[in-house]
């Protein structure tokens, strides 16, 4: 059995935020070239509700990480910072919308 790749651990990280019950959307939105551009996603989107955190590497922002109903800010904060280093791997899309 494969381990898992980033791109696949990224996926799972925002589906199983999406799946708990105060999350209806959660996505990851990657810092490229000074421009946020949304990578994985899953749920329902609500922008009225949304949160969203940096996700940090070595004190550069690399991603936010963004979820819409009522995760609490430090929840998602841990979550943030769980997955820098799989952020950092690399969603250069060079413009392209992501596909999932």
């Amino acid at each position: 059995m494969s381990t898992p790749d980033a791109d696949d651990l990224l996926r799972r990280a925002v589906a199983e935020l999406a799946a708990r019950d105060d999350c209806s959307w959660a996505g990851i939105f990657f810092v490229e070239e000074e421009r946020l551009v949304l990578g994985p996603e899953a749920g329902t989107p609500e922008p009225k509700r949304r949160t969203t955190v940096p996700v940090v590497w070595r004190e550069t922002r690399v991603a936010e990480l963004a979820a819409d109903g009522g995760v609490d800010r430090s929840e998602l904060a841990s979550v943030a910072a769980g997955i820098a280093d799989l952020c950092l791997v690399g969603w250069d899309t060079g413009g392209e919308v992501w596909q999932s």
